[in-house]
């Protein structure tokens, strides 16, 4: 009889620091669909967190979850952002509460430009980082500002997205897969911007199959599997162990 190795020790243990954003016992279908089955994690102001594991296993449903969108449905469970619940509240709602999501398909809008699609994000409060710092943070967004947003290549849009999420005035910012597609020579680029927004306190939850790339960003990492954790400490640990890699990552 197999028997599955057990790298849960670590999973869903509370830190000694207060959590900034607390998941309790949050379950999330689509339709008769299943998807997140019961997780709890925390996670602290300043961290970034990487939230791994193969396709299928739930990471994009959790940040959905998080931010409160129409799909999936979490169906029992809370979500605490700051010492306020989350999963009581509308997307908007969420968002105006500090949420920032980066989804994968990024969503710039058709027919606006870069500095149109930034001061859209602004158009009511609460207000984030002014466009000249974003610029400042994203100098070829500056350059193309007057250029339709859509035009943009793949790595540029990605820059958008990010900047247009920091044009509010954010908690916490939801990645998903931001380097997907991209050269190495963007990913690093953007890899250096995360850098940068972690210095400014910024705390992150980041979804990417490039794991070992999200790992080496990272402070912590939390692995999803059919739904439920099966992992929860620090990136260290998992670019560490070879066996967790290969049995979770394939890497």
């Amino acid at each position: 009889m197999n028997v599955r190795p057990d790298f849960s020790k670590n999973a869903n243990m509370a830190e000694t620091a207060p959590a900034f954003l607390s998941v309790w016992d949050m379950h999330s279908y689509y339709g008769e669909s299943y998807i997140v089955q019961g997780i709890n994690f925390n996670v602290h102001e300043g961290e970034i967190v990487a939230l791994l594991g193969r396709n299928g296993a739930g990471k994009t449903t959790t940040l959905r979850s998080i931010a409160r969108l129409n799909s999936p449905q979490v169906q029992r469970g809370e979500i605490w952002l700051d010492h306020k619940p989350l999963h009581t509240m509308s997307s908007y709602e969420a968002a105006t509460a500090g949420l920032g999501l980066v989804p994968e398909d990024r969503r710039i809008i058709p027919g606006l430009t870069v500095e149109e699609n930034l001061q859209l994000a602004q158009i009511a409060p609460p207000i984030g980082w002014s466009i000249e710092r974003l610029y400042d943070l994203f100098p070829r967004l500056g350059e193309r500002r007057k250029q339709e947003g859509v035009t943009l290549s793949g790595g540029e849009q990605q820059m958008l997205a990010i900047a247009r999420a920091l044009a509010r005035d954010i908690k916490v910012l939801l990645l998903d897969e931001p380097y997907e597609g991209l050269a190495p020579v963007i990913v690093d680029e953007i890899e250096k911007t995360l850098r940068h927004i972690k210095e400014q306190g910024m705390t992150t939850i980041l979804v990417e199959q490039n794991a070992v790339r999200a790992l080496q960003l990272a402070d912590r990492a939390i692995i999803l599997d059919t739904g439920s954790i099966v992992f929860d400490g620090t990136a260290a640990e998992v670019l560490g162990n070879e066996e967790l890699r290969a049995e979770y990552l394939a890497i």
